[in-house]
């Protein structure tokens, strides 16, 4: 496994959409690893191929909270089939480090996709898990989070040195 490079605001293959995986293979597993790794070591919830580099449909989600069970999904070639209702969230992304602003996301969402073993899979998500679907789904589709913001809600905390 490997800690892969985030790509950050600016890096023109966060806008392209991702293709589908026709072979869930060795490399394909080995991405996987690297993703989920990837993300725990940022503290995300959520990555996205295409945010380090790869432009393939796989999202890999961890909403653990700690001393609750494990909830980490690896999904490959998701789709949203249906969505409920409504949530003003704060948000954030590891492509924009430091930046979080309030979006509106569907406060439910029903996702069919592969898990890692080529398993067919549905999803039922609300809440925070809903919110992290409907982001790196959005991923796979070149779609980022800052175009969807509430106006004026951006905010950019500077790290203390």
């Amino acid at each position: 496994m490997a800690i892969r490079n985030i790509r950050e605001y600016g890096d023109e293959i966060l806008t392209k959409k991702a293709k589908e995986v026709e072979v869930i293979d060795e490399k394909i597993q080995t991405l996987i690893d690297d993703m989920l790794e990837t993300m725990h070591k940022y503290n995300g919830v959520g990555l996205a191929a295409p945010q380090v580099g790869i432009l393939k449909q796989i999202i890999t989600i961890d909403i653990t909270v700690e001393g609750g069970e494990e909830e980490i999904y690896v999904l490959i070639n998701p789709k949203i089939e249906k969505t409920k209702g409504e949530q003003i969230v704060e948000e954030g992304c590891l492509s924009f480090p430091n930046q979080f602003a309030k979006i509106k996301r569907p406060k439910e969402i029903v996702v069919t996709a592969l898990d890692r073993n080529g398993r067919k899979v549905k999803i039922i998500g609300k809440d925070l898990l809903a919110q992290a679907l409907a982001h790196e789904i959005d991923h796979l589709n070149g779609e980022l989070f800052i175009d969807k913001i509430i106006p004026n809600t951006l905010e950019i905390i500077t790290p203390e040195e």
